[in-house]
Order: C-alpha cells, then sequence, then structure tokens
C-alpha cells in the first residue's frame, strides 16, 4: 500500500523509494529501469505484460502523459487494462483498487 508520495519520491508500507518501481499487491517492490515515459519501449511492456494482472496503473511522473498506444500490443494481449496518470494520482488509485481486492499492478515513474 502506498503510505506517501511527494515530488521525487513514494513511499510503500513506510519504505521510501526516490527511483521507478513496479509494485504489486504480493511480494517486494521491484526497481524499475525506466526514467521517462517516452523510454516505455517494446522491451518494457512485455515487462509489464508479463505481470499478468487485471489492471496495470501508469504513473508517468508530475504530469499526465500517454504512451504510444501501438506500443501496449502485448497489454492487450495479455488481457491487461491500462491507465496512464500522473504518479500521484496512480498511488492513489492502487490504494483504492487495492482495498477492493483487484488484480492490480503500478508501474511509476518517480
Amino acid at each position: 500500500m502506498f503510505t506517501g508520495y511527494g515530488q521525487g519520491f513514494v513511499t510503500v508500507n513506510a519504505e521510501r523509494f526516490e527511483h521507478s518501481i513496479i509494485v504489486l499487491p504480493e511480494g517486494p517492490v521491484l526497481r524499475w529501469n525506466l526514467t521517462s515515459i517516452g523510454a516505455l519501449d517494446e522491451d518494457a511492456i512485455r515487462e509489464l505484460a508479463a505481470l499478468k494482472v487485471e489492471i496495470l496503473l501508469l504513473g508517468t511522473g508530475d504530469h499526465q502523459r500517454f504512451p504510444n498506444m501501438r506500443s501496449l500490443q502485448p497489454l492487450r494481449e495479455a488481457g491487461t487494462g491500462i491507465e496512464a496518470m500522473d504518479t500521484r494520482a496512480a498511488c492513489r488509485t492502487y490504494n483504492i483498487l487495492l482495498a477492493e481486492e483487484r488484480n492490480v499492478a503500478a508501474a511509476l515513474i518517480v
């Protein structure tokens, strides 16, 4: 669960992260090597599709940005819905969906 966020950081279960991360309901927080939405390439999309979640929240940093829609094909093939929003909104939305026991992941650019 996200327990805080601000300029250049997020906290998950009171642990502070100042780099991009992937968060799942179970398991460790994973470091994500993406630093901007423009760097979201085919390999990164395949990595996200392999998470096998119902909903993927893509936190795009301080401002909402949208990925290239054509690059999202591996997520569509995996049956994963994707929502792009600023990182703070992704944190809030993740907590709501987690409370609803949804199969959700958050991939956040911090």
